[in-house]
């Protein structure tokens, strides 16, 4: 029989004077909402990274393909579209390789072979040109970014706000257009409207009219407000290609974790040598600097959440130790050692750390599924990209915030357990 678990039990069973029953309560409370704002947190931060992520790739994609030449702020170069690689690139399901094998951060010398977490889930073609929209009203800049067949709409359905995709399936070139909800609204158009779009082509002027089959938003506005979707074949002309020329290939992965691992594969195992691959977070550095500034917040909230629970409970732990001193004058002088007395008290914390561990998960998933289903918290979507703030629970850290708050708290008791130590017997047996 495990005496200290017992006695320990009895204690939390039989609860304790006023005072201390209220310090008791108090700790509890600390527990739970600390525990409550760390999930929330985590999952508040997931999901703000996931969704702002997954905006910027469903239009550009993890990896780019494209000649060794090629600048955003220029006409492309064609490259031919008929290579190696395409369409057969999107079969890798992954890739092993080899790697330094290193523990607590220092290399041992020797190589380790590793597996990819996924593999590459799409790959399509692209061609862009930019031009100026011209209605009876206004102007506006804007970049066409010429689709294919071969263009995966689930990844805009989630963002197409009023009408329907691009129809690419006749033989000649088709003349719809979608445009983002903010283009729309400077000027002054719906779905079904038409309007003129002014190129420039060799000092000449061109001119192409588009019919408005669809209007999107993703919230990030400096991405709505440069660029439209139109038909592969109509860039191609524009720019005066051939039918299997296009300025690059887009790649997805399955896990954006592996980016930089097929980035180096694609460029030394695939490319030939006129072809040049960039990931996404080459092309846009300051935007992953950003979501990766916030793991940093998510580590100061964590912390901060943490030293609140650590300093609730010590304070009770001196308490219920002052409160028992008689208790524990009684067991030295039966004969139970500081070290078991010290594990009673340890026991009784963990029950006391559990029960607001049990109320923090239930607040803090109530929280989070509230907010995913209602939206509770709303945000300027010109600031944050997002009209509200999104949550995406991940079980893992979930559990690890469980785990490590009990560990964490239970550890930083150790020390203020040791009071019992200073307890003498009879002392402690005169005051009762």
């Amino acid at each position: 029989m495990n005496l200290p678990l017992f006695i320990a039990r009895r204690i939390a069973a039989a609860g304790g004077k006023n005072f201390s029953r209220i310090i008791i309560r108090i700790a509890v409370v600390a527990v739970a909402l600390s525990v409550a704002v760390m999930i929330a947190a985590t999952a508040l931060i997931a999901g703000f990274k996931n969704e702002i992520s997954r905006k910027i790739f469903e239009f550009w994609g993890h990896i780019h393909i494209t000649d060794t030449a090629y600048s955003l702020s220029f006409e492309p170069t064609p490259i031919d579209r008929d290579q190696d690689f395409y369409p057969s690139l999107d079969s890798v399901s992954g890739i092993t390789y080899t790697e330094p094998e290193t523990i607590l951060g220092f290399e041992t010398g020797r190589e380790v072979e590793r597996h990819s977490r996924g593999g590459i889930r799409h790959i399509q073609v692209y061609a862009h040109k930019p031009g100026i929209i011209r209605t009876k009203t206004a102007m506006e800049g804007i970049l066409l970014k010429g689709v294919g067949p071969d263009f995966d709409w689930n990844n805009l359905k989630p963002y197409l706000l009023e009408g329907h995709n691009i129809n690419l399936q006749d033989s000649v070139p088709s003349r719809d257009i979608i445009i983002s909800r903010q283009t729309a609204d400077r000027l002054q158009v719906g779905v079904g409207d038409r309007f003129i779009v002014h190129f420039v082509k060799s000092g000449e002027q061109l001119r192409r009219r588009f019919e408005i089959c669809g209007i999107y938003k993703t919230g990030l506005e400096e991405y709505d407000r440069k660029f439209a979707l139109c038909d592969i074949r109509e860039v191609q002309q524009l720019l005066g290609w051939e039918n299997d020329q296009v300025a690059g290939f887009e790649l997805w992965l399955d896990d954006l974790r592996d980016l930089n691992l097929y980035n180096d594969y694609i460029y030394q195992e695939v490319l030939p040598p006129d072809l040049l691959c960039v990931s996404i977070r080459t092309k846009f550095p300051a935007i992953f600097e950003w979501l990766d500034l916030q793991d940093l917040n998510e580590i100061v909230i964590l912390g901060l959440m943490l030293a609140v629970a650590i300093v609730n409970m010590i304070t009770a732990l001196l308490v219920l130790v002052l409160e028992r001193s008689t208790m524990i004058g009684v067991l030295k002088a039966l004969g139970e050692t500081d070290r078991r007395i010290r594990r009673i008290f340890l026991y009784y914390a963990a029950v006391i750390t559990l029960r607001g561990m049990f109320w923090g998960n239930l607040i803090g998933l109530g929280f989070c599924f509230l907010q995913d289903r209602f939206h509770l918290i709303k945000l300027n979507e010109a600031d944050y990209y997002l009209s509200y703030a999104p949550v995406q629970v991940q079980w893992l850290p979930v559990l690890g915030v469980n785990i490590g708050t009990l560990v964490v708290t239970l550890l930083f008791l150790i020390l203020p357990s040791f009071l019992v130590s200073k307890i003498a017997p009879v002392r402690a047996i005169q005051f009762k």
